[in-house]
């Protein structure tokens, strides 16, 4: 029995069984290991039958003759030539053929450990955290956009700023230390012709802080062969360094004698043309040296070409002109190569401050065993072993994790059920993790009870197979309840499996993969999970999406290659049909860990998953909590989420605070209106679920969505928590959840608003404001007791509003937001609602005028009933405070006074009026300083 085959399945030899093997091919796709024959030079021997059958024997001889001259001039090139001492001790070394190293020597390499991460370079976890700062005409350009993918990706901090502003602050004022360690200029020409000011100032801090810089240099119209000098408009002289516009280049090489280089391995050569165009570099001058160098295809080896340095692409200045190191790039940025020496700028220009780990741990998970139609035979899982053991010649201790769903066991054909045994025979062979008993997905489930059932059957096939479960790691089908987050699963997991990790590639989207991140939830780690381009449908490599060249593509510098560069953990998803037929996973892993180690200094590890678990949130803690997303808006979340949730519970607006400012009036004034509805209120902080900004936000989407009620026709939903203002991770939560929410915030004098707050703890016995006054508690300075610091905070931080607004504009339009005068809430509600309601556009309309009378009693409006009636707030709300003190006046108003002037500038331009509070403080800080002058003039 046998089953369809690529025709070009050849060329994958050894991974494919002979079984199943085609005739051979006309034309293979190309082989990557030196183990394999070559194709081109097999068809060579065939040229020369035809050319000695048509040839005389004197032609015969001038022929051979010619050869021999030829081959002579070669000898001496490869052997002799100084021009090619790179070249020679590079072929030496490894063997290299179509940009693939020799497997024989790389095994040797790793076995030796001569370029381990301990060795070449710093640890991760001990670097300095630094950050760059990028200079670009602007955000939209390709190369911008290149770069701050390739930062985030390794997620290396930068700041981005347009060229012709002036520059932004470089020192952190209050440490007088350096912000940046590298800048980066899209266009160098740019950094030479900057106003003598900035350049200035970026000198002499680059000077003083041993800053470098990276740069490109795009083309400009130069022309091919006219050699265009770089001017120093601020030194009125041209550098020692020409540019040359190249349209096609080739063999792209890497100067192993460079001393920049820490994740590329020098002295490599990719032997194929260069797309697009690109600029070298000619010069004589010693403060230059060439990191990698192109050639023009006529001058390519075998034609008499050499690496001259004026064929230089990437460059290193070592800073003797001007004391300033420096990298420039010729190339697009998108190119492999070039991405990698960034990189390795980076680390030389910032002396290792900014410094990618070099240790790689990759894991390879093989879906859905046992389950499905395309299924391993036992002549695939004897591959799949002998796959294994190549791969642990150049990752030690490498070992597939398979993913087993037991209830599937022997539903195949007889070649398959004989797979699932010798899976079951040689089951010690690999590290094995649970799906679900039937390959279910999760999110079907409604209770915990059912998932248990399923899982514990699963759990009893592992045990009776004797199947080795022991990294407390599993994978849910389709990664369904994982994210969104269904918490069924994560307490079935616990209760049966006692799982401790997971990963997935959904969080917090499939796309881009570079923004894929962990986090952990109830208990249980999840880290992110990469595709290597193969998945269920990916038989054959002839047949593979867009053509084969598209997963060599991905290999050979790609994407896939590129995943393994840029994460210190890799888990890989793959699945079991990938396994048979072409056997495309093992092909596509032995080839680019071959691919990564040829071209780079990376150590490539493997690590059972509870330990990449621990690994993962030690080298990065601060991505512990999730930060939830709308389901809604992303259609493959939607589908593995729970039929039973519903987005539209989301509220449509939040009214944000700050405390203190009459958000609970309002609140309860809203909630008065038939078309609008607040949350359930919660046991722990009543009306206000201080959700994105508390404890309550790990405890998930469902939970927050549990407080809202079901949304009927022309219904608003709303949440109140005036903690939301100031919190300094609010915006971004709130806005992954509710990206369209509108904003509602109150405001009221920041001095007036710091002395309710006091009074307001105070009144619930603080023992802090019990013991101090509320002016000891503002002056207090940073010697004072801990919990007099903090109660001085929160008097004092909420009411710097213009800085806390301008962080929701980070994230929400203007638009959004809707500021209500506190003042005018207090004296005229009616008004205000009546605005509010416009600005929200709730409709029908809610006129208040007659729902609303003053209580002269508690002295404020309150909901107005029957028979002169009304229903005001509980005996907290309006409490009468002793008056603030003079001095406390004084010190505020002048200690908020720069806040109030911000905040006065931002109001007009987001179209607000100035509000009387803000004029009247504004105005007593100017008569403070008068008669401050004239009591100092007095004394003179």
């Amino acid at each position: 029995m046998s089953r369809p085959h690529s025709p070009h399945a050849t060329a994958l030899l050894p991974l494919l069984p002979v079984s199943r093997s085609p005739p051979p091919p006309p034309s293979p796709p190309p082989s990557f290991f030196s183990d394999r024959p070559d194709p081109a030079r097999l068809r060579c021997w065939p040229i020369m039958r035809r050319v000695s059958k048509a040839c005389s024997l004197r032609r015969a001889f001038h022929f051979v003759l010619a050869l021999a001259v030829v081959g002579g001039l070669w000898l001496y090139f490869h052997t002799m030539s100084p021009w090619n001492n790179a070249y020679r001790q590079f072929r030496t070394e490894l063997g290299v053929r179509s940009g693939m190293c020799n497997r024989e020597v790389l095994i040797g390499s790793v076995r030796r450990g001569n370029w381990s991460a301990e060795q070449i370079g710093t640890d991760y976890r001990k670097r300095k955290a630094s950050r760059v700062l990028l200079f670009t005409k602007t955000t939209y350009s390709s190369a911008f956009k290149a770069i701050t993918e390739i930062l985030t990706a390794n997620r290396i901090k930068f700041k981005a700023t347009v060229v012709g502003k002036n520059l932004p602050d470089l020192i952190k004022a209050s440490k007088g230390v350096a912000k940046y360690s590298v800048m980066f200029f899209e266009d160098f020409r740019t950094y030479l012709d900057m106003d003598d000011w900035n350049r200035d100032i970026l000198d002499k801090y680059c000077q003083t802080f041993r800053v470098g810089i990276v740069a490109l240099i795009p083309p400009s119209e130069i022309g091919y062969g006219q050699l265009s000098p770089l001017h120093d408009r601020r030194h009125g002289r041209p550098l020692p360094l020409a540019l040359d516009e190249r349209p096609h280049l080739s063999n792209l090489t890497v100067n192993g004698t460079s001393n920049m280089l820490r994740v590329t391995r020098g002295g490599q050569t990719l032997y194929e043309d260069l797309m697009g165009e690109w600029v070298t570099f000619e010069t004589t001058h010693s403060t230059y040296g060439a990191v990698a160098w192109a050639q023009e295809p006529k001058r390519a080896l075998g034609s008499g070409g050499h690496e001259s340095p004026n064929n230089a692409v990437v460059l290193q200045d070592f800073g003797k002109l001007d004391g300033i190191s420096k990298v420039l790039f010729g190339g697009p940025m998108r190119h492999w190569v070039n991405v990698l020496l960034f990189l390795d700028s980076l680390s030389w220009l910032s002396q290792n401050r900014i410094a990618i780990s070099l240790t790689r741990h990759i894991l390879v998970d093989i879906d859905d065993i046992f389950v499905g139609r395309n299924r391993l035979y036992p002549d695939d899982v004897r591959a799949l072993i002998d796959s294994q053991k190549r791969i642990r010649e150049l990752v030690p201790g490498f070992t597939y994790n398979l993913g087993f769903s037991g209830g599937y066991f022997r539903h195949g054909t007889r070649l398959e059920n004989a797979g699932d045994e010798l899976l079951i025979a040689e089951r010690h062979q690999f590290w094995w993790f649970p799906h679900m008993w039937l390959h279910l997905q999760a999110h079907k489930f409604s209770n915990v009870s059912d998932l248990e059932v399923s899982m514990a059957k699963n759990k009893a096939f592992a045990s009776d197979k004797g199947i080795p479960v022991d990294w407390q790691y599993s994978v849910a089908p389709h990664h369904s309840g994982v994210y969104p987050v269904h918490e069924p699963l994560y307490e079935a997991w616990r209760s049966i499996w006692d799982i401790k990790v997971t990963s997935t590639e959904e969080y917090p989207h499939l796309r881009p993969s570079r923004l894929r991140h962990g986090f952990v939830h109830s208990g249980i780690k999840v880290l992110p999970r990469q595709t290597c381009g193969l998945f269920t449908k990916n038989l054959y490599y002839d047949e593979y999406p867009g053509g084969p060249e598209v997963l060599e593509q991905s290999i050979q510098g790609g994407e896939l290659f590129q995943t393994l560069v840029y994460n210190p953990i890799s888990i890989f998803m793959t699945h079991m049909p990938n396994y048979c037929y072409d056997r495309l996973a093992p092909y596509t892993f032995e080839s680019v860990i071959t691919m990564v180690q040829c071209w780079t200094h990376l150590d490539l590890r493997t690590t059972h998953p509870n330990a990449l678990g621990e690994m993962y949130f030690q080298m990065y803690p601060d991505e512990t909590q999730a930060i939830w997303g709308n389901p809604c808006d992303d259609r493959r979340h939607l589908d593995i989420w729970s039929s039973s949730k519903d987005c539209s519970r989301l509220p449509d607006f939040l009214v944000i605070g700050p405390q203190k400012t009459g958000t609970t009036a309002l609140y309860t004034f809203l909630q008065m209106h038939p078309s609008i509805k607040s949350n359930f209120p919660s046991p722990k902080s009543f009306e206000e679920l201080q959700f994105f900004s508390g404890h309550a936000y790990s405890e998930g989407l469902d939970w927050y969505l549990n407080f809202f009620p079901n949304r009927t026709q022309n219904i608003f939903l709303f949440e109140k928590s005036a903690t939301y203002f100031d919190g300094e991770l609010v915006p971004s939560r709130a806005h992954r959840l509710l990206p369209h929410a509108q904003l509602v915030i109150t405001l009221i004098s920041p001095s007036k608003r710091a002395y309710r707050w006091y009074q307001h703890i105070k009144a619930h016995e603080d023992p802090t404001a019990l013991k101090y006054s509320f002016h000891e508690v503002i002056t207090s300075d940073s010697t004072a007791p801990r919990a007099l610091r903090q109660l001085k905070s929160r008097c004092l931080e909420p009411g710097k509003y213009a800085s806390h607004l301008e962080r929701w504009l980070v994230f929400y339009p203007s638009q959004k937001l809707h500021i209500v005068n506190g003042d005018d809430l207090t004296v005229d509600p009616v008004r205000v609602l009546n605005q509010l309601q416009h600005s929200l556009t709730i409709k029908p309309f809610f006129d208040y005028t007659n729902k609303l009378r003053f209580d002269k009693k508690k002295g404020f409006f309150c909901e107005a009933k029957d028979n002169d009636r009304t229903k005001c707030l509980g005996k907290s709300k309006g409490r009468e405070y002793p008056p603030m003190s003079e001095e406390s006046q004084v010190f505020l108003k002048t200690y908020f006074q720069t806040h109030n002037e911000a905040l006065a500038k931002l109001l007009k331009r987001l179209g607000y009026f100035t509000p009387n509070w803000l004029e009247h403080d504004l105005k007593d800080v100017s008569e403070i300083r008068v008669q401050d002058d004239a009591e100092l003039g007095d004394e003179k």
